[in-house]
C-alpha cells in the first residue's frame, strides 16, 4: 500500500471516529459501532483506496470508484458505489438522525446556502455575463407537495451545480460544499487584502458537515437532483462566468448506484437546484401540505430567504434576536413572544442581549405574565430553544437553562457552539455548561435590576407569580443559591400582614449583636404570632421571618446561611437570646405571695423533669427547663420539620402507603416552663393522683406536638380530652353538691 493509500485509510478512520463521537446514537449501539469498524477495516485493506482527500480542514469519503470519476462526460453515465461507501451511506441515512422530519430542515438549509453563495458572488462582482433574465430571478425557496404522486420537491434559485460539482458534492459523504466555498472565498479575500481575517459572508452559511443531503433517503425510495449552474469560476479565479450548460439531473435510490444525465427537455429547470423526493409509501404524510408547513415553521421559520409552500409564503416572522436590542420595538417583541410561547398574553419582561464569552451568543428571553403549572396543567417543559444561524437545533432544550427557569420563553442562537453531526444536539457538554452558567447569571442580574428599579412591579407581578420557581432554584441550583436568595421576600413579625421584606432588608434592621436570622414555620400569620416559639422573640423584640409553605422550609434548610449569618429556626434549642426584661420580671415574681407564681425550685424542677421523662418514655427522649417561655407550659425543640413530615406522608400515601404504616414520630426533647401553673400543678398531682398527673403530662406533650405541627392525627387526643372534661365535670358537681348539703344543714 502506498503512502497516499495509508494516509487515506487513516483519514477514513479519523472521519468515522468523528462521526461516532458526534452522534450519541452510534455510541449507544454496539451493532453500529461494529459496522463502523468494518467500514474502516475495509478501507484500510483496500488497495484501491486512492480517493482525493481535501486540504480544506476536513476529510471526505467518495461514493464512486476512481475509474468512474475519470470517465468521460457522456450523458446517462452510471457510476457504482464502493462496498464500504454503501455501508457508510446506510449508517448516515438510517442511524444518524433521531427524527425523520429533520430531513426537511437539512434540505432547506442546503437551499439557503445555495442562495447565500449566489448572493455573495453577485454582491462582490465575481459573477459575470449574467443576462437580464438571470438577474430578474428572485432569491427564494419554493416547496411543492404532490399527494397524488407522493413526491416532495424543494427548489431554490441559487448558484446551482455543474456536473463536476454534482460528482464532488453529492457523490462524496462528509464533503461540505458550503464549507469549501466559504474557505475558498476567505482565501481569496486574504489574497486581495492580507489584513482580512475572515470573509463575513461565511456567517450566513449553514452547512458544515456535508451529510445533510443524505437525510432525504430516510423518507424516500429515490432522490432526483435537478440543477442548472449560475456559472463557474474562470481561470483567473476572480470571476464566475455565466454557464450555458443545459440542466442536468442526479438520480439515486441510495442503495448501490447513482446516475448523472441531461435533464429531459419537457422538465423545466431554471437557475438553481430542485431536489425531488419520491417518498416511501409508509411516509406519505410528508407529501401533505399541512404537515410540511408545520415542520417548516418548527425548524426553518427564520431562514433568511422567502420560503413558499405551494405558492404561499411560510416564513413571515423575522429573527429579531439577531437584531440590535435597541432597534426592536414592543410590537415586534409582542408578536415574537406569542410565536415562541404559543400564548396570547403580553410578556411581563423582556431580556434581549448579546454575549461574546464563553462563546458568541445572541439571546432573547421573555417572562410571561403568568405560568401554567398553577392551573393543574402539569409540569411545564423548558421554554427556550437552541438555534444556530437561525436554524432550529433543539426545541425546548433542557441544557440551556436550569430546570427552575422553565417558565422563561425565548431563543438562544450561537454560531460557535459545536454541534453533533446530525445538528440535533450541542456536542461540547463542558462548553454548554459554561454557556448555561453565563445565561443564568444574566437572567438573575435582570431580575435583580427589576427588584431595585421597579420594586412594585417585581413584588406585585413577578414575585407573586414566580416566587415558587426562585425557591425551587435555591433547592436545586447550588451555584446560584446566594444570588437567588437576594431575590426572595417574606413576611416578618414586625411588619404588617402582606408586607414583604427581603433578606437584605431584614439584615439591615438587625441589632449589631444579632448574628443569626430567625424564621418560624406556621400555617398562617395569626398562628405564627400565637406560637409558643414566638414568646422569647417578642420579649427580646427580635424580628422573625414567617414562612407558610413546605417549599419555604426546604429553602431555609438548603440555604443555611445568608451574608455570613446562620438561618435558625425558632424551634432550635441553641437559641441564645437575652431578654433585658428578665431581671425585672424575676423581681416581680419573687414579690408574689402565691406559691404557684413562684414556680418550682431548682430541685423540684429536676425531679419533675426526671419523672416526666420516665413516665412518657415512649414519647420523650429528654426533658429540661427553659426560660424562653412565659405564657406556655412547654415546647418541643430540635424537632424535625412539620412541613417536611406532612409532605413525606403525602408522598407515601400517593405511592400506596397508609398512615397506619407510616414512619413513627421519633421521641422529642421537651423544654418546660417551671413557673407555669400547669407544670406546678402537675408536679403536685404526681404524688396525690399519679394517674391524673400522667394523663395531664401526656396532654402537655401532644399540645407541644400540635404547636410544632408534628401531630399526625389530632383525633388520637379525643379519648383523653373526654376523660379530662369528665373529671372536671365530676369535681364541679361534687363541689356543688357539698355546698348544697352544707346549706341544708345550716
Amino acid at each position: 500500500m502506498t503512502q497516499i493509500q495509508l494516509a487515506a485509510a487513516r483519514a477514513a478512520r479519523r472521519q468515522l471516529s468523528r462521526f461516532a463521537s458526534r452522534n450519541n446514537g452510534w455510541r449507544s449501539s454496539p451493532l453500529l459501532c461494529h459496522r463502523v469498524a468494518d467500514v474502516a477495516s475495509s478501507i484500510s485493506r483496500s488497495s484501491s483506496a486512492n480517493q482525493q482527500w481535501s486540504n480544506t480542514q476536513y476529510h471526505q469519503v467518495s461514493f464512486m470508484s476512481t475509474e468512474a470519476a475519470k470517465s468521460d462526460d457522456s450523458s446517462g453515465e452510471e457510476m457504482e458505489f464502493q462496498a464500504e461507501t454503501r455501508q457508510l451511506l446506510d449508517i448516515v441515512t438510517h442511524s444518524l438522525y433521531t427524527d425523520k422530519e429533520v430531513f426537511l430542515r437539512e434540505l432547506v438549509s442546503n437551499a439557503s446556502d445555495a442562495l447565500e453563495k449566489l448572493r455573495h458572488v453577485q454582491a462582490t462582482g465575481t459573477i459575470s455575463g449574467s443576462g437580464g433574465d438571470q438577474e430578474s430571478i428572485p432569491l427564494e425557496i419554493r416547496i411543492t407537495t404532490d399527494e397524488a404522486s407522493n413526491t416532495l420537491t424543494i427548489t431554490d434559485t441559487g448558484i446551482g451545480m455543474t456536473k463536476e460539482e454534482m460528482v464532488s458534492n453529492l457523490g462524496t459523504i462528509a464533503r461540505s460544499g458550503s464549507k469549501a466555498f466559504v474557505h475558498e472565498m476567505n482565501l481569496k479575500a486574504q489574497g486581495a487584502d492580507p489584513t482580512t481575517d475572515v470573509d463575513p459572508f461565511g456567517e450566513g452559511i449553514i452547512g458544515r458537515f456535508g451529510v445533510g443531503f443524505y437525510s432525504g433517503f430516510m423518507v424516500s425510495d429515490k432522490v432526483d437532483v435537478r440543477s442548472k449552474s449560475a456559472g463557474k469560476v474562470s481561470n483567473n479565479e476572480t470571476e464566475i462566468t455565466e454557464s450555458n450548460d443545459d440542466p442536468i439531473v442526479w438520480e439515486s435510490t441510495g442503495t448501490g448506484k447513482y446516475s448523472i444525465s441531461a435533464l429531459s427537455e419537457d422538465i423545466r429547470q431554471d437557475r438553481g437546484t430542485s431536489v425531488v423526493l419520491h417518498l416511501k409509501p409508509e411516509l406519505s404524510q410528508y407529501s401533505n401540505e399541512s404537515t410540511i408547513e408545520t415542520i417548516l415553521k418548527k425548524y426553518s421559520n427564520f431562514v433568511g430567504f422567502p420560503i413558499f409552500l405551494n405558492g404561499n409564503r411560510v416564513n413571515t416572522i423575522d429573527a429579531i434576536w439577531l437584531q440590535e436590542p435597541k432597534t426592536v420595538d414592543e410590537e415586534k417583541h409582542s408578536a415574537f413572544y406569542k410565536y415562541v410561547s404559543h400564548m396570547h398574553d403580553e410578556p411581563l419582561s423582556t431580556i434581549h442581549f448579546r454575549m461574546d464569552a464563553p462563546l458568541d451568543i445572541k439571546a432573547l428571553f421573555y417572562i410571561p405574565s403568568f405560568h401554567q403549572e398553577k392551573y393543574g396543567m402539569g409540569r411545564m417543559e423548558p421554554g427556550v430553544s437552541l438555534y444556530s444561524r437561525k436554524i432550529l437545533i433543539e426545541a425546548k432544550s433542557p441544557d440551556i437553562l436550569p430546570d427552575w427557569c422553565r417558565f422563561i420563553k425565548g431563543v438562544v442562537d450561537s454560531e460557535d457552539l459545536p454541534l453533533s453531526i446530525s445538528r440535533e444536539k450541542p456536542q461540547d457538554s463542558a462548553l454548554v455548561g459554561k454557556m448555561r452558567k453565563a445565561l443564568t447569571r444574566k437572567l438573575i442580574s435582570h431580575l435583580s435590576k427589576m427588584m431595585r428599579k421597579e420594586p412594585e412591579k417585581y413584588k406585585d407581578e413577578f414575585y407573586k407569580e414566580y416566587n415558587f420557581f426562585l425557591k425551587e432554584g435555591i433547592c436545586q441550583d447550588f451555584e446560584s443559591q446566594q444570588q437567588l436568595s437576594k431575590l426572595l421576600y417574606f413576611e416578618t413579625s414586625k411588619g404588617m400582614a402582606g408586607e414583604l421584606v427581603s433578606l437584605d432588608e431584614y439584615v439591615s434592621k438587625c441589632p449589631p449583636e444579632q448574628n443569626d436570622i430567625y424564621y418560624l414555620f406556621a400555617p398562617s400569620r395569626e398562628l405564627a404570632l400565637q406560637s409558643p416559639y414566638m414568646e422569647t422573640f417578642l420579649k427580646s423584640k427580635r424580628e422573625v421571618i414567617f414562612i407558610y409553605s413546605a417549599i419555604d422550609d426546604f429553602v431555609m434548610a438548603n440555604l443555611k446561611q445568608f451574608e455570613g449569618r446562620n438561618l435558625l429556626s425558632a424551634d432550635r434549642s441553641e437559641l441564645n437570646i437575652k431578654d433585658d426584661d428578665d431581671a425585672e420580671k424575676d423581681d416581680k415574681d419573687s414579690s408574689d405571695d402565691s406559691d404557684v407564681a413562684k414556680g418550682l425550685t431548682s430541685s423540684e424542677a429536676t425531679d419533675f423533669c426526671a419523672w416526666f421523662q420516665t413516665t412518657l418514655a415512649s414519647k420523650v427522649s429528654k426533658c429540661k427547663t427553659t426560660n424562653r417561655l412565659s405564657s406556655s407550659p412547654a415546647v418541643i425543640t430540635d424537632n424535625e420539620s412539620g412541613a417536611l413530615r406532612r409532605m413525606m406522608r403525602m408522598v407515601e400515601t400517593s405511592e400506596g402507603g397508609t398512615s397506619s404504616n407510616s414512619m413513627p414520630l421519633p421521641k422529642q426533647t421537651v423544654e418546660i416552663n417551671p413557673k407555669h401553673e400547669i407544670i406546678v400543678g402537675i408536679h403536685r398531682l404526681k404524688e396525690k393522683d399519679p394517674m391524673l398527673a400522667e394523663v395531664l403530662a401526656e396532654q402537655v406533650v401532644d399540645n407541644c406536638l400540635v404547636a410544632a405541627g408534628l401531630l399526625d392525627d389530632g383525633r388520637t387526643m379525643l379519648p383523653r380530652l373526654n376523660d379530662l372534661m369528665l373529671c372536671i365535670v365530676k369535681n364541679n358537681v361534687k363541689e356543688e353538691s357539698g355546698e348544697e348539703d352544707s346549706k341544708k344543714e345550716s
